[in-house]
């Protein structure tokens, strides 16, 4: 899962809406034309990256992002403007069937599936690519089946520890995951990049096999230079029949890399050129860019916004003796102004729309409502009302905050409690030295705002990571160091179960015992938003993820 900030996960915070009617509008998403996109011509895609490694083992990427143009896995997403992102079968017949419980998930590989150099993709290549990423010198990726597969939390990966035992091959079409206890959310797993097939006798260097790796999806590596250009050219023997979830429509696509983010906007902005074929899948529009874009209406027609995002919430430290007591969360519950923390982040229109839930909309599980229902700005005289009750006065709090960006909310949060008579100090900690901060042993805060962003469109990426007992401190996100046996258990029951619609409304029903403990508050669901060029095509954000999916982009003439 990921945390989220200004300066990380492609400025999952902050956001541009055009105007409402543009922002929302589900049926008519900017760029989304797709009848106006055909085959041919050079996508080209502006970041501010330095570096782009199509590394499956270490790569954190969404499924619908560059790694994902090369690699294919057992299972991928599909996106649409107005509906939840689907998980479809990609290499595999299937999305996956369980048994033993859920504890065993067995995959067959479609017919006829080749690489680029024309070699057959088997069984024992996705075995390998998985087992890879348990080496050592490989790590950092997302690293869900590690601690899932049987044997896996002991496995140095197949340089030095052989097989693992628990992936099975029976023949060259299946494959066999055995896992040590029950996990419904699997099929999602296999679409990380680390369940790329990756054929053994490719991989003779393993610190450089990322720049040129063995290619399963429409596009393979034609030239990298670092810092500048990441070219991919067509795989010829990619088969668009195989393929649910990528269109391959450009007969190129170039990663310009290195580039400043206000001269990504500005180019797209302008519009000439390669840049009316270009795009930016991480660079957000900056406030003193706004009035160039709100005021002309061929740009704003080519603004994305999700509709939602990112959670930012309030984090609550259940731990200290302040907030140990429910009755003082509840009534900050109240006092907080939410309307100030969204004025803090750019307003409605690109701040994004308030939070109340835990579970964010686009992800099966949420529903909306709100357990501590107040205006907008919060209702300091009911908080008053209840510390009073709770024989609470003269409440003092600190609230750490990220020295670089995180002044403007930390202040609307020490307003707002200031009205309900809490004193809040802002103690201001640099950027790299905040996350150790929040997630190590001590705890050593009452207050901290954070974001934050599930991996897969499933709510127990808005649960677990946040609320389960055993991700407090160690590096764990479990900010609010909320500790609830019933909750735990009750995650674990979601965990396994195998039917999806059942396990939403568990997870559903999590969102809101959780919530009745009040650990954190919900402040926002953040919007993101990216420019396009007049000839890009299929260019939309959705509730989940929200950002582009580059996997279906194409172009105009």
């Amino acid at each position: 899962m990921k945390r989220t900030t200004r300066a990380v996960a492609a400025a999952a915070v902050l956001a541009l809406a055009v105007t409402a009617c543009n922002a929302n509008d589900k049926s008519t998403p900017s760029g989304a034309d797709t009848a106006a996109a055909g085959p041919g011509g050079t996508f080209h895609i502006l970041t501010t990256s330095k570096e782009l490694s199509l590394e499956p083992a270490k790569s954190q990427s969404l499924g619908i992002s560059a790694i994902h143009l090369v690699l294919r896995g057992l299972t991928s997403w599909k996106t649409s403007p107005d509906k939840s992102t689907e998980l479809v079968p990609d290499l595999a017949t299937d999305i996956g069937q369980p048994s033993d419980g859920g504890k065993t998930w067995t995959y067959k590989l479609k017919p006829g599936l080749k690489y680029a150099d024309g070699s057959p993709i088997v069984a024992a290549d996705i075995k390998y690519g998985v087992e890879r990423s348990f080496a050592p010198e490989l790590s950092g990726g997302l690293g869900y089946h590690k601690s899932l597969l049987a044997g896996g939390r002991k496995y140095t990966g197949p340089y030095k520890g052989g097989e693992l035992a628990s992936i099975e091959t029976p023949d060259e079409s299946t494959i066999v995951f055995k896992l040590d206890k029950p996990f419904g959310d699997w099929p999602w797993i296999a679409s990380m990049p680390a369940f790329a097939p990756v054929p053994k006798k490719a991989d003779t260097d393993p610190a450089h096999y990322g720049e040129k790796p063995a290619a399963s999806g429409p596009y393979q590596v034609k030239s990298y230079a670092p810092g500048s250009k990441l070219e991919l050219e067509r795989n010829p023997n990619w088969d668009k029949s195989t393929d649910q979830a990528r269109t391959g429509l450009p007969d190129s696509v170039v990663y310009d890399m290195g580039l400043q983010g206000d001269v990504i906007n500005q180019r797209l902005i302008s519009d000439s050129g390669d840049d009316k074929f270009a795009a930016t899948t991480g660079t957000s529009v900056p406030a003193a860019l706004i009035p160039s874009v709100t005021g002309n209406p061929a740009v704003k027609a080519r603004v994305a916004t999700s509709p939602s995002g990112a959670l930012m919430f309030l984090a609550m430290n259940n731990k200290r003796p302040a907030l140990a007591n429910p009755a003082v969360r509840k009534a900050i519950e109240y006092a907080v102004d939410k309307q100030a923390v969204q004025v803090a982040e750019g307003g409605p229109e690109f701040g994004g729309e308030i939070a109340t839930t835990l579970i964010t909309p686009g992800i099966d599980g949420y529903s909306k409502y709100d357990q501590y229902e107040a205006p907008p700005q919060g209702d300091p005289e009911k908080a008053k009302s209840m510390l009073a009750a709770a024989g609470v006065g003269n409440l003092k709090l600190t609230i750490v905050a990220d020295s670089e960006s995180g002044t403007p909310v930390a202040q609307a949060i020490q307003q707002g409690l200031k009205r309900a008579g809490i004193t809040v100090t802002i103690k201001p900690i640099p950027s790299e030295a905040l996350f150790d901060w929040v997630t190590g042993p001590k705890g050593d805060y009452d207050l901290n705002v954070s974001s934050w962003l599930p991996d897969f469109p499933s709510a127990i990426g808005n649960i677990q990571p946040l609320f389960g007992s055993t991700e407090i401190g160690n590096g764990g996100y479990n900010l609010a160091r909320y500790s609830n046996p019933a909750v735990d258990t009750a995650i674990a029951a979601a965990t396994g179960e195998q039917d999806r619609a059942k396990a939403a409304g568990m997870w559903g029903a999590l969102d809101k015992q959780i919530m009745a403990d009040a650990p954190v508050v919900p402040l926002l669901y953040a919007r993101n938003a990216f420019l396009h060029g007049s000839k890009v095509q299929n260019f939309y954000l959705p509730a989940y993820p929200p950002y582009p999916n580059t996997l279906i982009v194409g172009l105009s003439k």
